[in-house]
């Protein structure tokens, strides 16, 4: 997706990024990995809690696909996940400012942010889709004349700015936001994720909403400062092993009843 853009967190300055490059690596026997020592222990994680079923909060509890799926990963390297919430459009900011060790917002890898960060491994695919109210545009061709109601930083907007002949684009701080406005009227179709949009259908099934085209597909990672070679090499060490034994699918059919890795 999305997501797409910057995600969560207050300004909790987290000094894991210091401290990884600064201490050497150690071996994990669970992934054979290559480990960042950290003296406190610790993965600092950036995140916007907005977006189910990947990244969001059940009361206070933070949880959904990415949540678990890091939650993972620092377990397999010993470290203990200390989550900072940040919104979407700050976290890769927050990223290069040492204020996280990775950023988990289901981030689009794109060549422009890879100008900016690194990734890990794709977690999972995904591409942008079109979501409209019952005999609502469903194609790009569609969209022609059209208000379209996106989250802002996204990589949906940056797509649609290449749709020719919309009448406008709305753009709104999140997901949910957009998916009020689509519901509400004031927009005609609403540009997302396809698993946002399927979340949406089926949590709103009276609206009976559509799922449309595909405008793109996407390959979705966790974002690591640029350079940051120790923590990107441990974090895909760890990947592996999840995608490799079975950990992975298991988690994927617990959201999705599918699995929805990059293949």
């Amino acid at each position: 997706m999305k997501r797409k853009n910057q995600s969560v967190f207050n300004r909790i300055v987290g000094r894991c990024a210091l401290t990884l490059l600064a201490c050497s690596a150690l071996a994990t026997a669970q992934t054979a990995a290559t480990t960042p020592t950290l003296t406190a222990g610790q993965l600092t994680i950036g995140t916007d809690p907005t977006y189910a079923p990947f990244i969001f909060t059940q009361g206070k509890v933070l949880t959904g696909f990415e949540v678990e799926l890091m939650n993972e990963v620092a377990r397999r390297l010993h470290l203990k996940p200390v989550w900072v919430y940040q919104p979407f459009d700050n976290l890769l900011i927050g990223l290069s400012q040492r204020r996280f060790d990775v950023v988990v917002g289901s981030h689009g890898i794109t060549a422009e942010r890879l100008k900016a960060v690194d990734f890990a491994l794709p977690d999972y695919c995904s591409g942008g889709v079109i979501l409209s109210r019952p005999g609502g545009p469903s194609s790009p061709a569609d969209l022609k004349g059209k208000v379209v109601a996106v989250q802002v930083g996204t990589t949906y907007y940056q797509r649609l700015r290449q749709v020719p002949g919309l009448q406008s684009i709305k753009t709104l701080p999140g997901d949910p936001q957009a998916l009020q406005h689509l519901l509400s009227g004031r927009s005609d179709a609403f540009v997302t994720d396809r698993f946002v949009a399927l979340g949406a259908q089926m949590k709103f099934s009276g609206a009976k909403l559509q799922v449309g085209s595909m405008l793109f597909q996407e390959q979705i990672g966790f974002a690591v400062r640029k350079g940051n070679t120790r923590v990107t090499a441990a974090v895909n060490s760890a990947l592996k092993g999840i995608l490799s034994d079975g950990t992975y699918a298991n988690l994927s059919h617990k959201y999705f009843k599918t699995d929805i890795r990059c293949k």
